[in-house]
């Protein structure tokens, strides 16, 4: 019994000497990054919501949120805002590499988050809202009210003398709306709100330094390292409590975009959603006129669905799209049946709907002529070339069937009363004739009815000496 207790307590020890590595390993904390480069869209939204998930999965002691974006949309900037706001791990946002900029969406995304700092030689601002358009949209959309948050440049348009927003009444609520979100955030994380609002109305931008001594930010840091020692020892409003960040030294574990959120940033973009949807009708429409090829009819259907996909996660206008897919519409039928009426009407349909697709275009969210130009071209050349090869078809003698037996040569096999056997294009055939011939003579069809032929002869004179 005694070497039995020695025993377990032995095995005991040398258990929790193999697992003691692989818990001490386990508790070490880490600071996760995740860089947003490019504009704010459904893929970045994704990409941020992902990388707090798997903060808080891991128990990080941050997750570092590099920034270099010249904007993007209102409705994926204000998820990113929603998450940070409600993340369990402190959340520091770096404008980082030098020469990268957290312009218009950016600068929102850095005011909420609990420590803001950038790399020198970077900047932020140009917050202005900027609605694109003012076409006519479906009664009841909602998507009507989605913005986006310009950039530089379209933001410096939308003000007057004194700083007033430039537009209509509507213009005017956006600017008010975006003005009390920043203001919300600058109260929230104690940095400066009037600055913000100063961003919004006037366009303004800061550099790294400026922005420090504005209150901004709250740090300037060369790199990750410098910028983990910085925080070290702050305090933050973490999910309404208050955490002290230990970041002196930690390891930073980069976190990279899995293959999802890379697909969705390329079919996001309008250009290859539209490229998409437009590979997806033509596929379809190959799948039908030539059944059983398979190809056209699968990649056909899975471009469809992507292109349609990216569109939903867009602010479109149902209407423009409705015109795209009715030109497209048009020009096929104008392929099978030419009129040169409908290959018109369709490509003005294809063109006017690209321009009223998007209710908003910002960074990396506006359609390119470059591109919708030479697709509706390319659509309509198709159009033309199918409807010159069909109309050259129409005119050519039929080849197969009942109607191309006319004309065709026969040689009478045997004949009686009127009726009889030919040979014609290799078959024997019963025919009938309303003139006297005989075996032996050439004649040709005249007509084909429940596949009896009806036959005249072909060289008068030498069956009439026969007579």
């Amino acid at each position: 019994m005694t070497f039995a207790r020695v025993a377990l307590l032995a095995a005991a020890f040398v258990v929790a000497a193999v697992l003691s590595p692989f818990s001490s390993a386990g508790s070490e904390r880490v600071a996760l990054s995740v860089a947003i480069d490019g504009a704010i869209g459904p893929a970045s939204s994704r990409q941020l919501k992902e990388a707090l998930d798997a903060a808080a999965r891991r128990d990080a002691a941050v997750l570092i949120l590099k920034l270099d974006t010249p904007g993007g949309l209102v409705t994926s900037m204000r998820e990113m805002i929603a998450d940070i706001l409600a993340s369990p791990v402190p959340v520091i946002g770096y404008v980082a590499p030098a020469g990268g900029h957290a312009a218009s969406a950016g600068t929102y995304i850095l005011y909420a988050t609990h420590v803001a700092a950038m790399a020198p030689g970077t900047n932020l601002g140009a917050a202005t809202p900027m609605e694109i358009g003012g076409l006519p949209s479906l009664p009841g959309g909602d998507k009507g009210d989605q913005k986006e948050v310009g950039d530089q440049k379209g933001g410096g348009d939308q003000k007057e003398a004194g700083g007033r927003p430039a537009g209509d009444a509507m213009m005017a609520k956006v600017t008010n709306d975006a003005v009390a979100l920043i203001r919300s955030l600058a109260e929230l994380r104690g940095r400066n709100g009037d600055w913000g609002e100063k961003a919004v109305r006037e366009a303004a931008s800061l550099s790294a330094n400026a922005a420090l001594q504005e209150h901004v930010i709250d740090l300037v840091a060369r790199d990750a390292t410098e910028l983990l020692q910085l925080a070290d020892g702050r305090t933050v409003d973490v999910a309404g409590k208050k955490v002290v960040l230990a970041t002196k030294g930690l390891p930073v574990e980069t976190l990279e975009p899995g293959w999802f959120i890379q697909l969705l940033s390329v079919i996001t973009d309008p250009n290859t959603a539209v490229i998409l949807m437009l590979v997806g009708v033509y596929g379809i429409v190959f799948e039908f006129t030539s059944p059983g090829a398979v190809a056209p009819g699968v990649i056909g259907t899975t471009c469809l669905v992507l292109g349609l996909y990216a569109l939903d996660l867009l602010p479109i206008n149902y209407t423009g799209l409705a015109l795209m897919l009715l030109g497209v519409i048009f020009l096929i039928i104008e392929a099978f049946n030419p009129t040169v009426v409908l290959g018109l009407g369709g490509v003005a349909a294809f063109l006017f709907g690209a321009a009223m697709l998007l209710r908003v275009e910002g960074p990396g969210f506006a359609l390119s002529w470059a591109v919708i130009g030479p697709t509706a071209g390319l659509t309509l050349g198709l159009a033309l070339l199918s409807g010159t090869y069909l109309w050259a078809a129409r005119r050519k003698p039929p080849r197969v069937g009942g109607e191309a037996m006319r004309g065709q040569p026969a040689e009478i096999l045997d004949w009686q009363g009127g009726e009889g056997h030919v040979l014609a294009l290799g078959e024997r055939w019963r025919a009938k004739a309303d003139e006297p011939v005989a075996a032996g003579d050439s004649v040709e069809v005249t007509e084909i009815a429940d596949l009896v032929l009806t036959v005249r002869r072909r060289d008068a004179g030498r069956n009439g000496a026969r007579q």
